[in-house]
């Protein structure tokens, strides 16, 4: 049985993640506690050592992202619970973590639980994800973004991507640290996690790092650094060459 923890400062909230558990979950999850504060979070996090958390990102003396960084014992999977934050959403997107948003939907609920469940026994990397996330949330200048392969998980500076090319529901990302990453992602998710002024989308199947750009080629394509060339839509070409030059 998965022992999980309820954070949340709303006390109605919990209870309605409660009865979703008991009425899809009822023999894989029991619920061992509930805190909803960053200082109870963390107190019962470390006594009770759960398997899963059901993490709010809004509470009252801090944040969701308070509780991950300052508890010790991370041997859990996590889902948030939120609001619509923009920022909030980015920054669990760019680290890779599981989330639902409120008011909580049955199916999304159910499908983002049976996903903890499936990644309880495999390496999850938690620590990484959630120095990602916090990084991003707290505002540093110099981003990571968390790349999952099928057999690895990378934490990439935005710095170190030259361009992204996408392959159906595959994205390559071509870095100065790796030749290829493969994730199994299209590239509309791809933008989601990358910083909008710096990464622009110049191609249906490209996305090109601004930083990285030398000069554009009439040719019909731009020249980066390393002598690389990332082809330009007639489409987007105006876009493109207004927001790198």
């Amino acid at each position: 049985m998965i022992k999980a923890i309820l954070i949340d400062d709303e006390a109605h909230v919990r209870s309605d993640v409660a009865k979703k558990i008991a009425t899809n979950f009822n023999d894989k999850i029991t619920i061992i506690a509930e805190a909803n504060s960053v200082a109870t979070a963390k107190k019962t996090i470390e006594e009770k050592k759960p398997d899963l958390i059901f993490l709010d990102v809004d509470l009252g003396d801090g944040t969701g992202f308070d509780v991950l960084k300052n508890t010790l014992y991370k041997d859990f999977e996590v889902i948030f619970i939120t609001g619509y934050d923009k920022h909030a959403l980015k920054a669990i997107k760019v680290g890779a973590l599981d989330y639902i948003l409120k008011p909580i939907d049955e199916i999304e609920f159910v499908e983002a639980v049976n996903k903890a469940i499936e990644n309880k026994n495999k390496e999850s990397h938690l620590e990484k994800l959630i120095e990602i996330s916090s990084e991003y949330f707290s505002g540093t200048k110099n981003k990571r973004v968390i790349l999952k392969t099928t057999d690895s998980v990378y934490a990439i500076y935005e710095d170190d991507i030259f361009y992204c090319k996408s392959d159906g529901n595959y994205t390559t990302f071509f870095t100065t640290q790796q030749d290829k990453i493969v994730v199994s992602k299209p590239i509309k998710k791809i933008e989601e996690i990358l910083t909008e002024t710096i990464f622009i989308r110049c191609h249906q199947s490209y996305i090109v790092n601004k930083k990285q750009v030398v000069k554009y080629s009439k040719q019909g394509y731009l020249i980066l650094n390393s002598d690389i060339k990332v082809p330009v839509s007639s489409r987007r070409k105006e876009y493109t060459l207004k927001k790198i030059f």
